[in-house]
């Protein structure tokens, strides 16, 4: 999209994606091929009585709640809707796919997030993506999401589905991959492909890498600085931020400080024809290779 008018053009002048992924450590899909509206909750999809308790459950368990679709937008719900479950943290990251007749089934599910998965579905080992085409949201999802969906549908096939809001209408095409929740931005049909191939590998792609959901924003932006100079698989990083600076540590026992600063933006939409709005960017200021 070239138009200077969205969101993700005026975006992409100057604003770095690392510490823009959503925070969360657990995700929640249903597919749901129909119309999604502007909210998942907002009771357009899935009526406004269920939506209402699935926006309950889901914040009691700290898990965040995305609609799902295959790319190309079929008319009609199938008789039995897939649910993925997944958890993302590095030391037991975890992906399971499992089937309900009905939306309300979600709230029977317990959404604790275990180390080890939990045994509620089947077990996913290919990486899952989940590339945000949510149109009433914003229309940089639509326009730009959807192309790459489908691009990626015709090299993955099934591990590959549309979804909603993500968080970041400006970084589109914004893009998921479970079970490591890390999220990419601004990549087209080949990088985003590479991405994928990495993530099946093990590894992690660094290009249009915004974070992984895990961590915080200061600790997405902790990590994506150690991975800049340090070769570590996915599963091999987890960031301490329990002290005044994020501390991200390799398994091996290697770890670095990372400091890092605000740095003020000229104001932007946060999303199309809104109120545009100033920006305070988390930059990583140096890494400091801690004693082992």
């Amino acid at each position: 999209m070239t138009d200077p008018a969205t969101c993700s053009f005026l975006s992409a002048a100057d604003e770095p994606l690392p510490g823009t992924a959503a925070h969360t450590t657990g995700w929640l899909c249903l597919e749901h091929p129909g119309a999604w509206g502007r909210d998942v909750f907002g009771g357009e999809a899935l009526g406004a009585e269920l939506s209402a308790r699935l926006e309950r459950h889901v914040a009691a368990a700290g898990v965040r709640l995305l609609l799902i679709r295959r790319p190309g937008r079929p008319a009609s719900a199938p008789p039995e809707r897939t649910v993925l479950l997944a958890r993302t943290h590095p030391d037991g990251a975890w992906c399971e796919r499992l089937t309900v007749g009905d939306p309300a089934e979600l709230l029977e599910l317990d959404l604790a997030m275990p180390a080890a998965a939990p045994g509620i579905g089947e077990v996913v080992t290919d990486p899952v993506v989940l590339v945000c085409a949510h149109g009433k949201r914003d229309q940089c999802c639509a326009v730009l999401g959807r192309p790459i969906a489908a691009a990626l549908s015709d090299r993955f096939g099934d591990t590959v589905w549309e979804c909603s809001h993500t968080g970041g209408h400006r970084f589109a095409p914004s893009m998921i991959l479970l079970p490591s929740g890390y999220t990419y931005g601004r990549l087209d049909a080949e990088q985003s492909v590479a991405a994928v191939l990495a993530a099946g590998r093990g590894e992690v792609y660094q290009r249009g890498l915004r974070g992984r959901s895990t961590w915080t924003d200061a600790g997405q932006v902790a990590e994506i600085a150690v991975r800049e100079s340090v070769s570590a698989a996915s599963a091999e990083l987890t960031v301490d931020e329990t002290g005044a600076r994020p501390v991200v540590r390799h398994r091996d026992g290697r770890a670095w400080e990372v400091a890092m600063s605000g740095v003020e933006l000229q104001a932007r939409p946060p999303s199309c024809g809104a109120v545009p709005k100033a920006v305070l960017a988390l930059v990583a200021d140096g890494v400091r290779a801690l004693p082992v």
